[in-house]
């Protein structure tokens, strides 16, 4: 009997199960394997740890595994991939297969058909698949580079907008209303509640900690574990995180729609060929957070109004088990 494991390692946690030919048999799960967060030590230890863990819950040893797909965030990088390679093949046995966390979750939501996917999580990214196979991508560029609409994006913005309404209102700046956000009227509720997420006591502590460049001693500050912050201010009213969060909203929709533009570019009889673009989802932010999934899809609506969302999230893990099934 062949057996197969799939590996879903994002950016915030990981995951994996174990399966047959029909039966998924265990799953298991740990924090986060991406190496500019946690390392290569701690990385693979997690990993290893993971897939002890759910080998021993199916009662198959990794030295019966037929085929392990991993789907992984920032896999382009030549030396993620070096060590994903390295770190599996010394665990379990069988053929590897490796792609981008953005590629396990296209195939879930459309085994191998035609589509788009919009993943936000800690990062984000959208990615296709036109009718004639050819797939196409749009940013997962990391949170410096891009990664906009994602929980990180999230959280640095709502910072970045809290501040510059503080500086606006302090100013008596008569035009302040006019600005790209129109954050008129802000609060300091917002700064507030962020300081007090991360347990700091005044603004200086903040400024200081979000600047913080992460080493050994002193980890980068995770923004993205500031979207449910935001996400609950915008419910409880505070009209600055409901900003960010419908612009983080739009920005999603522009990655879907400049995918849709890169595959009508590359065939453009592609827009001929269905009357229905078929829209997927997946990721914390537009699987948890209404309002960014509401502004992503209201935009969608008026700038490919022949799209067709899903309207329950995939699951990236269940493209990883597609693929290695399918070999």
């Amino acid at each position: 009997m062949s057996h197969y494991l799939a590996i879903d390692a994002g950016g915030t946690k990981t995951q994996c199960l174990l399966a047959d030919e029909t039966r998924v048999l265990a799953r298991a799960a740990t924090g986060t394997v991406k190496l500019s967060r946690v390392g290569e030590a701690e990385a693979s230890a997690r990993l290893q740890k993971m897939l002890v863990e759910v080998a021993a819950a199916a009662g198959v040893s990794l030295n019966q595994i037929t085929r392990t797909c991993m789907g992984l965030a920032g896999i382009s990088i030549p030396a993620v991939r070096e060590w994903a390679e390295k770190t599996v093949a010394e665990l379990v046995a069988g053929e590897l297969l490796l792609c981008g966390d953005e590629e396990i979750a296209l195939d879930a939501a459309f085994s191998g058909g035609p589509g788009i996917v919009v993943v936000a999580g800690t990062g984000s990214n959208a990615i296709g698949r036109s009718v004639a196979g050819e797939v196409f991508g749009a940013g997962g560029w990391g949170p410096v580079l891009g990664d906009e609409g994602s929980g990180a994006w999230i959280g640095l913005e709502a910072i970045r907008a809290s501040l510059r309404a503080r500086d606006r209102e302090e100013s008596g700046d008569p035009h302040r209303g006019q600005a790209t956000m129109d954050l008129g009227g802000a609060s300091t509720s917002l700064l507030r509640e962020i300081e007090r997420h991360w347990g700091l006591n005044s603004l200086g502590e903040l400024v200081a900690y979000a600047n913080q460049r992460g080493d050994c001693g002193h980890p980068a500050p995770e923004f993205a574990s500031l979207a449910p912050v935001v996400a609950r201010m915008a419910d409880a009213g505070d009209a600055l995180a409901a900003k960010v969060l419908a612009l983080a909203g739009l920005e999603l929709a522009e990655l879907v729609a400049l995918v849709y533009r890169k595959m009508a570019a590359a065939r453009p009889v592609v827009a001929k060929e269905s009357a229905v673009i078929d829209l997927a989802f997946a990721g914390s932010v537009l699987t948890q957070i209404a309002q960014v999934r509401a502004a992503m899809n209201a935009r969608l609506a008026v700038s490919l109004p022949a799209a067709r969302m899903r309207q329950t999230p995939v699951e990236p893990l269940d493209g990883a088990l597609w693929r290695a099934r399918l070999g």
